[in-house]
Order: C-alpha cells, then structure tokens, then sequence
C-alpha cells in the first residue's frame, strides 16, 4: 500500500512518519510511536511482604491484586486459563530464537491447569519468560528473579501440585534442554536490554507463524464504526501510535488515552455509535482503571482485544482475545518494541480487511503532494 505521514484532513494532525510499500508493510515507524520505554514500574515491584507472615501478598507485585477475583472467561471452574491467547506462549519467553520455544508452551500448559493468585503468576511469568534458566535456578534466584519471597516460591510449587520447589525443578529439567544456554555475561548492561529486546522480536515473529489470531483482530476492527482503542499511563503511546496510523484508513477511530470518571462516558459513546469491538494495549505497571475499563466495556457488549506483557497480566480474565507480546525489563523503565511492532502487525490485518485502505492511503498521498506536507 501507498500512503504515510499524517493523517490528513479530518484526522490527526500530527506529523507523519516513515511511508508504506505497495505491501502495505509501514516503515521507519519512530519511537514516538510507542516504541521507547514501556513502563512507571522501574526495576520492579520489589520483594513480596509475607517471608514472615506465611501467606502471599498479592499487592507486592505492583499489579492488580483484584484480578485473580475476576471472572474467567470461558474456563472451567478452578483454572486460571480461561482467555484466549490466540498466540504461541513461546512468544514470552526471552530465550534466544534457536532454543527450544516448546519448553516455554509446556511451561506455560503445566501453570494453566491451576488457579494461581497475583504473586503466584508473578512467578509463573518470571518461569515462561526465563524457561531456558528456569530449570537451573534455585528457589532464592527465582524469587530475586521475580521480585517476590522464597518461601512464595516454595508455596508456588506446592500450589502445582509439588511436594515443594525441588521436585518442581526436577520436573523442568525432564522437559529443558540438556545443556544450559551460554549467558551474556560479556555484555554490559545496555547490550544486555538490546538483545533482550531482540530476542522478544524473535519470539514475536514465531508467535506470528500461525497468523489467524491476528487475521481475526483485523477483522474485529475493520467492523467496528468506530473503533475505540484504550491505553493508559505506560500503554498510552502504544495505543497513541496505532491510533495515529489506524485513522488513515479506518473511518472513525476514538483513542482513550485518559482515565478518569470520563472514560466509562467515552465508552458509552462509542458504543451508542455502533462500536463492537475494542482494542487495549496494557503494560505494567498495570492501572486498575484499565482491568475496571475492560471489564464495563464487556459488560457493555464490546468484543475486547488486548496485547498485554503477559498471557498473565490482570486484564487476562477481562478480555476476549489475548496477543501476548512481552517487554523488556532489563533498564530502570521497561522496553516496550514487541507490544509495538506487535501494534503494527495488527494495523496491517486491519488493512487487509478493510476493502478500502488502499483507496483511502493513495487519497492521502495524493493530498500530501498537492500540500507539499513533506520535505522529500
């Protein structure tokens, strides 16, 4: 597809980015679309409250500690894995793209079948993300790791149906590969965040080998007039840069990008316009406005989609099709260029099944010439 810059009249005015090939495959997308750091939680939520107490502390993960009372979706009573995913789980881990990605998937499975509180999916997603690790890690590294207690670790693998954290990592070894992968001890800290990130976006485009869940999102999008497109605080520029390319070929796109008492208004509105879907980009630290906001939209009768950090985020329970994409925790504020690029994918989707998109992009360029809107 032809077609960039901005939106045009009627639509966003703000400046342009990078143009389009005749695939309609966006390129040059700056950071400003979302791409540069992704999260207020800085190294963490720091270490779980309940070492002395014996119970798990939900509220030490930073996250919503409401989300585990939340509804499942679709899932048998007692589960913790009733939203659909839609995407490859080897996709959430950081292992290097040569490894062994169905470790992950079978991590991933064996922590489904549970129904795990905050903290325990703290440490669930900690295991998926670092399954190449996970196997070789003590019970006091893994709680470093995710930030929690190790007697939360110990109480975890006994919540899997183990008779405590060494026979849970008995079992891992059994499904790991044989050998430890080499670590990046000679990087420094920076390389260390960069090949993070690149190993998310090898994982994303494995995730992608099965297309459909994404086909289906375009779909869900290109049918809903208008499309109201949520995220707030550290998913505000995620939401924001879809937002801006969505608009040049969908009619009527709504970013909420502001909490508040308006923003259950701003749904309402949307919905009385004929609204049937919703896109959501969620990222830690997760805002109890975003779980509250899904959970009226679907009350509401819109289809919510989500590309959250984790199939175990808290607005999992709250939303109809899950695209995990996972962010870099390695710096002070957490990377975000999966859930982006991941942001993109899904705007090409939405191209493709919009019968118009082509037309609508060639229209724009064409009043962008006539303007002179850009410095060739």
């Amino acid at each position: 597809m032809s077609g960039d810059g901005d939106n045009g009249a009627g639509t966003d005015g703000v400046a342009g980015d990078g143009p389009r090939d005749r695939a309609g495959t966006t390129r040059g997308a700056r950071a400003a679309a979302g791409a540069d750091t992704g999260s207020e939680n800085g190294a963490g939520a720091g270490r779980n409250a309940d070492a002395d107490t014996g119970r798990d502390a939900g509220g030490d993960t930073g996250r919503d500690a409401g989300a585990d009372a939340a509804r499942n979706v679709g899932a048998a009573p007692g589960t913790n894995a009733g939203v659909r995913t839609g995407m490859d789980t080897g996709m959430e881990t950081g292992m290097d793209a040569g490894t062994d990605t169905g470790t992950a998937a079978r991590l991933q499975k064996l922590f489904e079948g549970h129904r795990l509180t905050p903290t325990q999916r703290r440490i669930a997603h900690c295991m998926v993300r670092r399954a190449a690790d996970a196997p070789f890690l003590s019970s006091v590294e893994l709680a470093e790791l995710a930030g929690v207690s190790q007697p939360s670790v110990t109480r975890f693998a006994v919540a899997l149906g183990f008779d405590g954290y060494p026979a849970l990592r008995r079992h891992l070894r059994d499904v790991a590969p044989a050998d430890k992968p080499d670590d990046t001890g000679s990087y420094n800290e920076y390389q260390q965040a960069v090949q993070a990130e690149i190993d998310n976006l090898r994982h994303l485009a494995a995730a992608l080998a099965d297309p459909s869940p994404v086909i289906e999102a375009g779909r869900l999008f290109a049918a809903s007039r208008p499309l109201p497109v949520l995220g707030l605080r550290a998913a505000t520029a995620q939401a924001a840069g879809f937002s801006y390319f969505a608009r040049k070929v969908h009619p009527d796109v709504r970013l909420l990008d502001e909490g508040g008492t308006m923003l259950t208004d701003r749904i309402d509105a949307a919905v009385r316009a004929g609204a049937s879907a919703l896109l959501c980009f969620a990222l830690p630290r997760h805002p109890r406005e975003v779980v509250d906001a899904l959970e009226y939209a679907r009350t509401a009768g819109l289809t919510v989609v989500t590309v959250a950090d984790s199939a175990f985020a808290p607005v999992a329970h709250h939303t109809d099709l899950l695209l995990p994409a996972p962010v870099g925790t390695g710096l002070a504020f957490d990377t975000a260029c999966a859930p982006m690029l991941l942001g993109r994918v899904l705007l090409e989707a939405m191209c493709d099944a919009l019968p118009d998109a082509q037309a609508r992009l060639e229209q724009f360029d064409a009043r962008a010439a006539a303007r002179g809107l850009f410095v060739e």
